[in-house]
């Protein structure tokens, strides 16, 4: 168990195996999750159990281990690889003596950190006072004062713990400001739509190299980071398609597994740009022995927020990462590109996906022609 010396923003990590089979890709997620948010990890305790306990999660002996281990170390917080109710969450704080976040709140903490937008930092801030309005009975009565502690970012004013009303109040009013701003994108969609411009939505994992891969095709500059949830904003550039007209190509946030269900409702006008795109290039890492799963979170998600139906391309990213492994497509039954190798740092298959958005919008347009034909069609036969 390595340990480096405590901090203020240091922190014991608690994962419990509860069978899955996605437990160690889990842990090392969490890993990755606390070192983008700036946490140095003390150490982390790992336990099995069938199911869990209902008071502590972690059960009687190892919460009294970790408690042992908080009051030798000086932990300022614990957190846990779980998403917590909130009564375990209160009798986890009483037991262990220190600050408890989950999974969840972590998360949570990292977009806060990362929205730059207006519309990005609202539903952030929804998010949370959604999630910490039945966790804020208990909590430390100075969690106002720690306002760059993690986990402990946003809307964690001790004012919210004495009145919820204003709580209501304030989740109230961010729902009708996401709503103006969704009214503001809807108009800026149907004026694309009726220049009979594409649309393209760029999805995938977290870390999966969106980003990379947008601003080479856009030209664009956007943050790009060997970080989870390095792009939190959506944002859309024009590309000039020759012979083709204009493509409108979207970045989007990365999805990670166990992504809050809070998370993805509050982003939902951020992630219309996924439901009402033509097209999607789905971005998979390559290079992580773990990708099908990856491909099938990210699946998951598209089909909670109602974009499981689009079409979309499987653009295997980092190929400079896997012996062997060149640019190329693979085209299915139909002819169609189906799947792109490419690496987005060196450049190399990069010309092979912008075919595949040629192909994309050719389609596209063969099938509004088609749409016409029989739409005058019908209108001659009444």
């Amino acid at each position: 168990m390595q340990q480096t010396s405590a901090g203020p923003e240091s922190a014991l990590l608690v994962s419990i195996d509860l069978g899955d089979t996605d437990y160690a890709e889990s842990l090392a997620e969490l890993r990755l999750l606390a070192e983008t948010a700036g946490v140095r990890v003390l150490a982390t305790v790992e336990a099995k159990r069938q199911r869990p306990d209902a008071a502590l999660f972690a059960g009687s002996g190892k919460v009294q281990e970790i408690a042992a281990m908080v009051e030798q170390m000086e932990v300022p917080l614990v957190i846990f690889n779980h998403e917590l109710s909130p009564a375990q969450m209160r009798n986890l704080t009483t037991h262990l003596g220190t600050r408890v976040i989950d999974r969840t709140m972590l998360i949570l903490d990292i977009f806060a950190q990362r929205a730059q937008s207006h519309e990005g930092k609202v539903q952030v801030e929804l998010a949370q006072l959604k999630y910490l309005s039945t966790r804020l009975v208990g909590q430390n009565a100075d969690m106002g004062q720690q306002k760059f502690a993690v986990g402990a970012r946003g809307p964690g004013e001790t004012q919210l713990e004495l009145d919820r009303r204003k709580l209501d109040k304030r989740v109230h009013l961010l729902k009708e400001r996401l709503e103006k701003l969704k009214g503001q994108r809807d108009l800026l969609r149907r004026s694309r739509n009726r220049s009979d411009v594409l649309s393209v939505s760029i999805v995938g994992y977290t870390n999966a190299g969106k980003s990379t891969l947008f601003n080479r095709l856009t030209k664009a500059n956007v943050y790009v980071a060997n970080q989870l949830f390095a792009t939190l904003d959506t944002t859309s550039r024009r590309m000039y398609a020759e012979g083709q007209g204009e493509i409108v190509v979207s970045d989007t946030v990365g999805f990670i597994r166990h992504l809050p269900h809070g998370l993805v409702a509050a982003f939902r006008s951020t992630l219309e740009e996924t439901i009402q795109a033509d097209a999607l290039l789905h971005v998979v890492d390559l290079s992580n022995p773990n990708h099908d799963d990856q491909i099938a979170e990210v699946n998951k998600v598209l089909a909670e927020i109602d974009a499981g139906d689009i079409p979309q391309s499987l653009v295997f990213n980092k190929i400079d990462q896997v012996e062997g492994t060149e640019a190329g497509v693979v085209r299915d039954e139909h002819d169609r590109i189906s799947r792109v190798f490419l690496s987005a740092q060196s450049g190399a298959g990069l010309e092979d996906l912008r075919q595949t958005l040629l192909e994309i919008r050719a389609a596209r347009q063969a099938a509004t022609i088609i749409e016409k034909q029989l739409k005058q069609a019908r209108e001659s036969w009444e």
